[in-house]
């Protein structure tokens, strides 16, 4: 059913899409026709081809190394969701000073590492910060591609894993956390068993499998609940905040949609937001059909579309649960968007929390793919383009 545009229209397009489309696979699969669904399903695969490019290039050679600092560097792509997430699994008690910048920092030197991902060869100012990083003595764990700028000016003395999976720069999250995750292992700071994080990634794109009607696919059912709205998307712990962050950026690439990212206690503090998610998350109708919007009801005000407040969480830290009590007992009738219980980790094991975290930032990319498609703003005929920033 295609609901009236609320103010969320792009291009002239119809805000909350043809909702109808979701349920129709062979619709989709035709309206899909740079294949991002399919590329979306790789996240598993990504995550597989990370670590073995990891090994064949030697990064264990790297265990033992205490980093006077390590650097993320956060160029165009997926880095700067990667970075922050990596940086929030670490938590305060890292005995590393981290550092997430979009440049190489001048004081760069022989007792850091840097890491570094980008899908632009001809980045210029990665490869100047990255030539002044090796000649200066620091160790440089690089992901891109194995011809180009960037490659030539790290060769032979870095880490260098080339990509194994082509997918579009807003898909590959996956590939840049794993490496992240890898370097974090092999330095003893963040265990991390890949082969689970990869299978939670292959589980969970088998749920959002296109196939799967919007009652049982998570993807679909989430795009629904988001269309014509603007999501606020509030993380109620550090890691799903920083998830946050991805997720809506996966919203304005791949579906047009703007959406407000903070941590919960950061976005109560705005009073005239936080009223209108009061007010968007207002008690619904128990006698409702979930899948139809509860809000509808509620009209604009003075023009601006309504909102959806989103409460993101992970697993982790049982410290982190008053946060979250407190979300919803602020906010009873917002979303609460969480993987907990459908992860073959067990919570108690170093992975959980980079597993649900992968997993939940995956779903929102699916999402955002599915709420694209549907408002004809991704695929159908003569759609020619990349899902993801541009070269930086």
């Amino acid at each position: 059913m295609t609901q009236p545009d609320r103010g969320l229209s792009h291009a002239g397009r119809d805000a909350s899409g043809d909702d109808d489309l979701l349920d129709d696979p062979g619709r989709l699969e035709a309206t899909d026709t740079g294949g991002l669904l399919r590329a979306a399903a790789t996240a598993g695969a990504q995550v597989r081809s990370t670590a073995a490019a990891a090994q064949e290039a030697g990064l264990r050679r790297l265990a033992g190394e205490r980093p006077r600092a390590l650097v993320l560097l956060t160029r165009p792509g997926a880095t700067p969701a990667a970075a922050p997430l990596l940086l929030a699994l670490l938590g305060s008690s890292c005995p590393v000073p981290v550092v997430t910048t979009r440049s190489v920092p001048m004081w760069v030197g022989a007792l850091d590492v840097v890491l570094a991902n980008t899908t632009d060869p001809g980045d210029r100012e990665l490869a100047e910060g990255l030539d002044r990083a090796v000649r200066r003595g620091a160790q440089v764990v690089l992901t891109a591609p194995a011809e180009g700028l960037v490659t030539a000016a790290a060769a032979g003395r870095s880490v260098l894993l080339v990509p194994r999976i082509e997918v579009p720069p807003g898909l590959a999250l996956p590939r840049a956390l794993t490496a992240g995750l890898l370097l974090l292992d092999t330095l003893g700071l963040l265990i991390t068993d890949v082969e689970a994080l990869a299978g939670e990634l292959d589980r969970e794109a088998e749920r959002d499998h296109i196939a799967h009607e919007s009652l049982v696919n998570p993807a679909k059912s989430l795009a629904l609940r988001l269309s014509a709205r603007t999501p606020l998307l509030w993380g109620t712990d550090p890691v799903a905040t920083a998830v946050a962050g991805h997720c809506a950026g996966a919203l304005a690439a791949h579906a047009g949609v703007v959406a407000h990212a903070a941590g919960f206690h950061e976005a109560a503090a705005l009073p005239v937001l936080r009223q209108e998610a009061t007010r968007g998350g207002g008690a619904a109708d128990v006698f409702s059909d979930p899948f139809e919007d509860p809000f509808g009801d509620v009209p604009p005000r003075g023009g601006m579309p309504v909102v959806r407040p989103v409460l993101l969480g992970v697993l982790g830290d049982p410290r982190n649960e008053p946060e979250r009590a407190a979300a919803l007992d602020a906010l009873p009738s917002a979303d609460l968007v969480t993987v907990d219980e459908e992860l073959m980790v067990r919570q108690d094991e170093p992975s959980a929390t980079a597993c649900a975290a992968a997993v939940l930032a995956l779903r929102f990319d699916f999402a955002a793919l599915y709420l694209g498609l549907s408002r004809g703003v991704l695929g159908g005929p003569g759609w020619v383009g990349s899902v993801g920033p541009a070269i930086g």
